[in-house]
């Protein structure tokens, strides 16, 4: 126990632990954990809120999870990444997540507030972020990093998953049977990782044509991407959508034509 420990009170320290049980991170400063907890509401100054912290932790929060889209949608464009993030950093995901991890027992508050279901969305959102901030100031970026990972990745499957940006599997359904009358079929053509970490590479298939093929984190995820890969070539994109991506893209190169393979003929799988 720290010097200043017994400072806080054996109630108040209790609730700390219990809070760290829950996150799964043992504080050095136990006093960041307290001030992350505590809402303007129920400090004697605002100075001694989780304000502070939620500003600091918003903008981590936003960092670690636009480096992680970055890096696993390596085809994606700004303003995919850009619909992805906003849904995914939400105050209703954060809060989501609070809830998720039953955190509002645990918050000091002011006895204007209402408690449980009653607590408006904001504080319980706004204390996930302070937390981010805590974790980070007490043990550094890699901590924090791993922290908001946990919670965050779950959540951008969910987002990805629900189709939020391009549905292309549906968009492809559409166009697949208004101009040749069949229904899409997609075809595991590859698998590579080990066990708990596998990528796939999946190819659509429209009657006896098969479309250039397209690797993702997970079977679902590669078949939106190998969907996209079959629009691109059913329905090729217009000169001024073309010179758009070439603005973007000023080596006139995108990343996913250097990870591509050659597209195989039907008769090949």
């Amino acid at each position: 126990m720290t010097e200043y420990e017994p400072a806080l009170g054996p109630e108040v320290l209790a609730k700390l632990i219990e809070c760290e049980n829950i996150l799964g991170y043992q504080f050095i400063d136990r006093r960041l954990l307290h001030r992350a907890l505590t809402h303007a509401s129920g400090a004697n100054h605002r100075l001694d809120s989780n304000e502070r912290l939620e500003f600091l932790g918003d903008a981590i929060l936003g960092s670690v999870v636009c480096e992680e889209l970055y890096r696993i949608f390596p085809t994606a464009l700004e303003g995919e990444l850009t619909r992805i993030k906003s849904v995914v950093v939400s105050r209703i995901t954060c809060a989501k997540i609070s809830r998720q991890l039953n955190l509002a027992p645990l918050l000091v508050l002011g006895k204007g507030l209402g408690v449980g279901p009653d607590l408006p969305a904001s504080v319980v959102s706004d204390v996930f972020e302070a937390i981010v901030a805590a974790v980070y100031l007490d043990g550094g970026l890699e901590p924090a990093r791993d922290f908001v990972l946990e919670h965050m990745k779950p959540q951008i499957e969910a987002v990805t998953d629900a189709g939020h940006g391009e549905n292309y599997k549906s968009h492809l359904q559409q166009v697949a049977q208004r101009q040749f009358g069949n229904t899409p079929v997609y075809k595991l053509i590859d698998e590579k990782g080990p066990d708990h970490s596998k990528c796939f590479k999946v190819a659509a298939r429209v009657g006896d044509r098969l479309f250039e093929g397209a690797w993702g984190r997970s079977k679902k995820e590669a078949e939106q991407r190998a969907a996209c890969n079959a629009l691109e070539e059913i329905e090729p994109p217009s000169t001024e959508d073309s010179s758009a991506d070439v603005a973007n893209d000023p080596t006139g190169d995108s990343e996913r034509d250097m990870d591509v393979s050659h597209k195989k003929s039907a008769d090949e799988i």
